[in-house]
């Protein structure tokens, strides 16, 4: 019967750095009875622990894997193990839930993918940011064609981190472990918002450059996006803006165009809709998605609407919102981006 919970649900979150959000929706869904929380730093972990006295605390993550109750583990660990840990969970017989990127190369984000078929567990990734009623309403208007045929994107996200952020923690702007700096870790959101609301990516041609932090990745980049369907999309990227500047998503086709800074509307030119419908989407978002969600609580948006759905997906024998497949798709056009910035040739995709 709709509704019913089938079985107690077990879940625990590893690594909690951004991880406390995971554990903030858990903790509030009703339909889990079981939380734990897993983390190698005793700080961290005690931390989370006394704000959240319910859950079961682990400092290994083979100790917490052996627990039979936990159905579900969310893996919010650094970006270049996101696999080999997400692969001990699956055949551990647990489902996963990745932190975004789900890894740093296509290669080793594939065996998430494999062991998910092996196992038959259920995996989903991390893009919350499409879930921004704002980015739903974009979606909408360019399947439907409201736009017309797609022509032109832009799309950068021009944000600060000092130096202090880079050394803290040891693995950030490093290729090993962050696979990238501020495209693989920063921007890879909007680049996942690139290709889902523009469409599958033909070519990439793209340079990379440190220009103004100690780091072995880089700060900077620039990209010419070519897509199957015409159209062309400019991508920058960079953690040297001071102040930050926030991030932008523009989309122009032959009919209007879509604006966005950040989850507010600065245009909203589509066909279909009245001059008074066009103030209505422009004052709903006007300070964006949060005060959106103020106004209407059926709106979901963050970290709660991956994580709930990811409960649900387990509970109702259904795939999760965003599996490893599409999740891939943001991780081979940034590797692409590295690797025309290294070679200076156009990466075309098959």
């Amino acid at each position: 019967m709709e509704g019913v919970i089938m079985k107690k649900i077990g879940y625990c979150v590893a690594g909690l750095g951004v991880g406390k959000n995971h554990v903030a929706v858990a903790a509030a869904n009703p339909n889990v009875r079981y939380l734990a929380i897993c983390d190698i730093d005793e700080g961290r972990l005690g931390a989370v622990g006394e704000q959240y006295p319910q859950a079961v605390r682990y400092n290994t993550f083979e100790e917490m894997l052996k627990d039979p109750e936990i159905d579900i583990v969310s893996i919010a660990l650094p970006s270049g193990i996101h696999a080999e840990y997400a692969v001990k969970a699956l055949e551990a017989g647990k489902h996963i839930l990745c932190e975004k990127p789900i890894d740093i190369t296509v290669g080793k984000a594939l065996t998430i993918e494999e062991a998910r078929i092996r196992t038959g567990k259920k995996v989903g990734v991390i893009f919350q940011n499409r879930n921004n009623p704002v980015m739903r309403e974009a979606k909408k208007a360019v399947e439907a064609g409201a736009i017309g045929k797609l022509i032109l994107g832009t799309f950068s996200v021009k944000w600060y981190r000092d130096q202090p952020y880079y050394d803290a923690g040891g693995w950030r702007g490093t290729w090993a472990m962050d696979g990238g700096g501020s495209l693989m870790n920063q921007a890879v959101h909007t680049v996942d918002l690139m290709q889902w609301l523009m469409g599958d990516v033909e070519s990439v041609q793209g340079l990379y450059t440190i220009a103004n932090h100690k780091i072995e990745t880089e700060d900077l980049t620039a990209s010419i996006i070519r897509f199957k369907n015409g159209a062309v999309a400019t991508f920058v990227s960079t953690t040297c803006c001071n102040p930050s500047r926030g991030t932008f998503v523009q989309v122009y086709g032959s009919d209007g165009c879509i604006e966005l800074n950040g989850d507010k509307v600065d245009e909203w030119k589509v066909k279909g809709i009245t001059p008074e419908e066009e103030n209505e989407i422009k004052e709903k978002y006007a300070k964006g998605s949060a005060a959106a969600v103020q106004a209407d609580p059926t709106l979901v948006i963050g970290h709660a609407s991956q994580v709930n759905d990811m409960i649900d997906a387990v509970i109702h024998d259904r795939d999760p919102q965003i599996g490893p497949m599409e999740a891939i798709k943001a991780v081979r056009i940034i590797n692409a981006v590295y690797e025309s910035s290294r070679t200076g040739k156009i990466i075309r995709f098959d």
